[in-house]
């Protein structure tokens, strides 16, 4: 799946924008404060709502009065536009959550689906406060509308989300598919002093979103997929300068920890000796190199404990991760970071009059001809040429 535009509206400091024709992998820029981990916390709050329910995610986040736009009094809504591979149907996924009796209610809930390219497009989900209707032999795509065969459903609350309550049976076979793609996306949130102590031996397939699991997760990439750790491990090699050896080792307790060999010493270092862009590093690979992609992967500042060079190379890890099939997305305050990605993946963000706006930067005529005669988006970026990035 590959989302190519989202609406939110009345979410914190987004109280109406639009990002269209969003590529495989996106850069977000813009000012401290302007709202880069407000916009990656739209995926965490959807994903939030589906997996626990719309209350629970808002109660996270402060509850209802502190999510929702300064000034407004809702509903907050999203508006999810994209398309199941390459070729797949082109679908529209509608929310809006407000205030229902005091409490928080999914107020709107939609999954459609549109025939062709300019077909009208059909509802396979309509949901409000609850209940709806849900078309049951949606496998059989090609039948009439008259054909298809609407469902009337009740949910036990109407602050769960129906894509959750149906996704669960075989027969909503287009809103399962969708409630996996959202309980799968990934927001990183990733902090080396949680990837640093040893954990409790088990097994974990996939990164956390804090990292907390990282010596358990290259156990496991090592044990059953070598050749994605060799390739992890040679990388490391070339980018940080004395590691030969990476292991995740049992210790005498039960526990799993992290050792680094360098080449001039005998014994490996703990993982807690060890530098923060090390550890960062091989937590970035991890992540990349898992063998099953997340369908979204958001991560913020990729830049931060890490040598400059290294970014041209941990942006071409990126571009990777996006031709196997995960769409990323991507926050930074680097210049460096910024000259190694194209115009048209480049977006920024800016305040005006207290809430935030969101441009493309190939939309930008200035932009686009600087670029042309030879300026790097990086030195663009440094000069405040972003109108309306600047802080000042």
């Amino acid at each position: 799946m590959q989302i190519e535009s989202i609406s939110i509206k009345n979410f914190s400091v987004f109280q109406d924008v639009i990002i269209k024709d969003i590529p495989s992998m996106a850069l977000f820029v813009g000012a401290n404060g302007s709202g880069k981990s407000t916009l990656f916390d739209v995926f965490g709050f959807l994903r939030d709502s589906l997996v626990h329910n719309v209350k629970s995610a808002l109660i996270n986040r402060g509850g209802f009065n502190e999510v929702v736009s300064r000034g407004s009094n809702g509903p907050i809504s999203f508006e999810v536009k994209f398309r199941e591979g390459g070729d797949g149907p082109f679908a529209t996924y509608s929310l809006a959550i407000g205030l229902y009796e005091g409490l928080p209610a999914v107020v709107k809930e939609q999954l459609k689906y549109r025939r062709g390219q300019r077909g009208r497009p059909w509802k396979f989900l309509d949901f409000k406060l609850g209940e709806g209707q849900a078309v049951v032999n949606e496998s059989e795509y090609g039948k009439t509308a008259a054909e298809m065969v609407r469902e009337p459903q009740k949910l036990e609350s109407n602050d769960i989300l129906a894509i959750k309550g149906l996704g669960q049976f075989e027969k909503f076979k287009i809103v399962a598919s969708f409630r996996k793609l959202i309980e799968n996306w990934h927001v990183s949130d990733f902090h080396i002093s949680d990837a640093r102590p040893s954990r409790d031996a088990g097994v974990a397939e996939h990164l956390s979103t804090r990292g907390d699991n990282l010596a358990l997760v290259a156990r496991h990439i090592y044990e059953n997929h070598k050749d994605l750790f060799g390739q992890i491990l040679e990388k490391m090699k070339r980018r940080v300068p004395g590691v030969k050896n990476v292991q995740a080792v049992s210790t005498e307790d039960g526990r799993m920890v992290l050792k680094f060999h360098d080449g001039s010493f005998k014994d490996p270092f703990i993982a807690r000796y060890v530098s923060d862009g090390t550890i960062k590093m091989f937590a970035y690979l991890v992540l990349l190199h898992d063998p099953k992609p997340y369908p979204l992967l958001c991560v913020e500042e990729p830049e931060n404990q890490l040598y400059p060079q290294l970014l041209t190379e941990l942006t071409e890890e990126f571009r990777d991760y996006a031709r196997r099939g995960g769409q990323v997305f991507v926050s930074t305050h680097s210049p460096e970071f910024l000259n190694h990605i194209k115009l048209e993946e480049i977006y920024w963000l800016g305040k005006d009059k207290g809430y935030t706006k969101i441009y493309k930067a190939s939309e930008s005529k200035l932009l686009v001809n600087l670029v042309k005669e030879g300026d790097t988006p990086g030195a663009l970026w440094k000069q405040g040429l972003f109108e309306g990035a600047d802080p000042k």
